[in-house]
């Protein structure tokens, strides 16, 4: 038995106001190129297949191709992750098992497997501690809690069948690296689940962590197929093929297209835009930190011309920078909101605020008092 582990697609997601949509479509193309190319009998996508509840036209239109091209190839296998809305991302599920694209939202229906050849599939969608806590009649509100019964019902199916039991989950495992751009999980109990609450399953399919990561031989993330935070700008993206033949586990991972690198720079901006050494990163995206003494004047545009790329810009002064150890209210007390508003222009330009901006900002001041009068 051959699949194919996929999960966190984020459909609809931006990276810093880049559109995601047409590297998200390259993927596709890719993952489908796998799939026919590889022939393999089923597609395991573990969730966050969209970036939130009610994901734009777009992104439904994608995903809604994505299926129709691996369902014409082979059998697909889909749970709903923690961005996802289990109700809309279910509609239609028990029409579309017909065409091969099982779709699992229901938490109710974790011991029931979609039999792919050999293999039972029992897909668990993210479990929200509190939905499930009294149906199943829990004895503490945790992730691990409801992952445990979740995976004890598979254990009860399993045990009356013959065929090997393959788990999808979207889950925090104890012991991986987050990325900033996943979600926190933690709200309605505690978030992380030991791996061997998949004690008994032959494979494990996570998502929810965006780096690939081999918890065991037979539990794994595929991690996101695009890097969506510069926290993941040294990932390797792709999906996980898995083969599972003689009670053994084999899995070899296949990397994905990258529409544009990431990197992370820190200077000082006139260093930056003058050492040869960065000559490589000029078409990448870039998070970029400056470390002038103060901040130097149209930092984005002058940053641009050399890496037309670059998406975020820090600002963290050599020796700190900061005005000793007062807290913000300590520092403005007894200052007015015209001084306040002189530092910010200070702050963010070459020097004070000049008598016409001062002009100008006493004046809006004034008519901001003047509304708040009337109102």
């Amino acid at each position: 038995m051959r699949f194919l582990h996929t999960s966190d697609w984020h459909l609809g997601r931006s990276f810093h106001r880049e559109d995601l949509l047409a590297a998200q479509a390259a993927f596709v193309d890719h993952l489908v190129a796998t799939a026919a190319a590889e022939r393999v009998d089923c597609v395991l996508i573990s969730g966050d297949v969209y970036d939130r509840a009610l994901p734009p036209v777009d992104a439904v239109r994608l995903c809604d191709e994505a299926l129709r091209r691996l369902a014409a190839l082979t059998r697909v296998v889909l749970i709903a992750g923690n961005h996802d809305s289990a109700r809309r991302l279910g509609f239609g599920a028990e029409l579309m098992d017909d065409a091969g694209v099982h779709i699992r939202t229901d938490f109710a229906r974790v011991g029931e497997p979609v039999i792919v050849g050999d293999a039972a599939v029992y897909g668990i969608p993210y479990l929200e501690p509190e939905l499930v806590r009294h149906p199943w009649d829990l004895d503490e509100r945790s992730h691990a809690a409801a992952l445990t019964e979740a995976m004890r019902r598979i254990r009860a199916d399993a045990a009356g069948r013959a065929e090997r039991p393959v788990v999808l989950a979207h889950a925090f495992v104890t012991g991986g690296e987050a990325s900033e751009s996943e979600r926190d999980i933690s709200v309605g109990g505690s978030s992380q689940v030991a791996a061997s609450v998949f004690e008994g399953a032959d494979y494990a399919a996570l998502g929810h962590l965006h780096g690939r990561w081999s918890v065991t031989d037979r539990v794994r993330y595929s991690g996101s197929p695009l890097a969506y935070s510069f926290s993941e700008a040294d990932h390797v993206k792709g999906s996980w093929l898995v083969e599972l033949r003689d009670g053994a586990v084999a899995a070899e991972f296949v990397e994905a297209p990258v529409p544009r690198r990431l990197a992370r720079l820190k200077g000082r901006l006139d260093d930056l835009l003058t050492d040869p050494s960065h000559e490589p990163l000029e078409d990448r995206w870039l998070q970029v930190t400056l470390t002038d003494p103060r901040r130097p004047s149209a930092a984005m545009e002058r940053l641009r011309r050399r890496f037309p790329h670059a998406l975020v810009l820090g600002f963290e002064p050599e020796g700190g920078g900061t005005d000793g150890a007062r807290t913000w209210s300590e520092r403005v007390r007894e200052r007015s909101a015209l001084e306040i508003a002189d530092d910010f222009v200070a702050e963010v330009t070459d020097g004070p605020a000049t008598e016409a901006e001062r002009a100008l900002l006493h004046e809006a001041f004034e008519h901001c008092r003047r509304r708040e009068a009337l109102a």
